[in-house]
């Protein structure tokens, strides 16, 4: 799943770690069109909850990982954001813009975690992507920090990511090995899992099995 991280802050073209997003058209009435909306000087940062953008978005995805990580991996990715948002069940599932002048430059995912031995309301962080021309301007990091405040207004205790610590720290993430929290597939780089409590928390360890949403539940992402 490290290929569904990106650098956001800076460009890098380490494979499995570095994405973006295209720059395209936004989408028209914002109003009626997604759920939650925050201004910062002249960019927004969105909820998404209207399916009808799925074509979009998931375009973004293949176009800048194609971009930076060939075609084969701008597939992959774009595949993956298209079942997020046809297939995950909407109350599992979290996705953020960040839109500059009518076009969207970033996009990030949460979706559920849960645990075998415990009840804590976790999500998982991925796919995260900002456009290649709009990246070390500290965008990423603020659709992050957007979307860890709505999530902890929806009650999220825990959140989860699995990237380079030389950014996802820039948002409260800290290392944690696999018996802290344990992963739902095997990880090919154990270094970059990655997580922060909500709540201000030490993050405890959890005991069995984790579960991630059938859509990333694949060895490929991770």
């Amino acid at each position: 799943m490290s290929v569904t991280y990106n650098y956001v802050d800076h460009h890098v073209t380490n494979k499995k770690q570095n994405s973006g997003l295209s720059n395209t058209p936004f989408f028209g009435c914002m109003a009626c069109d997604f759920k939650i909306s925050e201004k910062v000087n002249t960019m927004e940062f969105l909820r998404i909850k209207n399916k009808k953008y799925t074509t979009e978005i998931s375009q973004l995805f293949n176009k800048t990982f194609t971009d930076s990580e060939g075609q084969d991996e701008g597939t992959l990715i774009g595949a993956l954001a298209y079942d997020f948002l046809t297939h995950t069940d909407e109350k599992d599932l979290y996705t953020f813009a960040a839109v500059i002048n009518g076009k969207i430059i970033g996009s990030i995912m949460f979706s559920r975690f849960t645990f075998e031995k415990s009840t804590l309301n976790a999500f998982l962080l991925a796919p995260v992507a900002v456009a290649t021309d709009y990246q070390g301007k500290g965008i990423g990091q603020k659709l992050i920090s957007f979307g860890h405040k709505e999530l902890k207004k929806d009650g999220v205790q825990l959140v989860i990511t699995y990237g380079d610590i030389n950014f996802y720290s820039k948002v409260g993430y800290q290392s944690i090995n696999e018996d802290r929290i344990p992963p739902p597939l095997p990880l090919t780089y154990p270094e970059g899992w990655l997580a922060q409590s909500l709540e201000g928390n030490t993050i405890e360890p959890i005991a069995g099995t984790s579960y991630c949403v059938e859509e990333i539940h694949k060895p490929e992402y991770w």
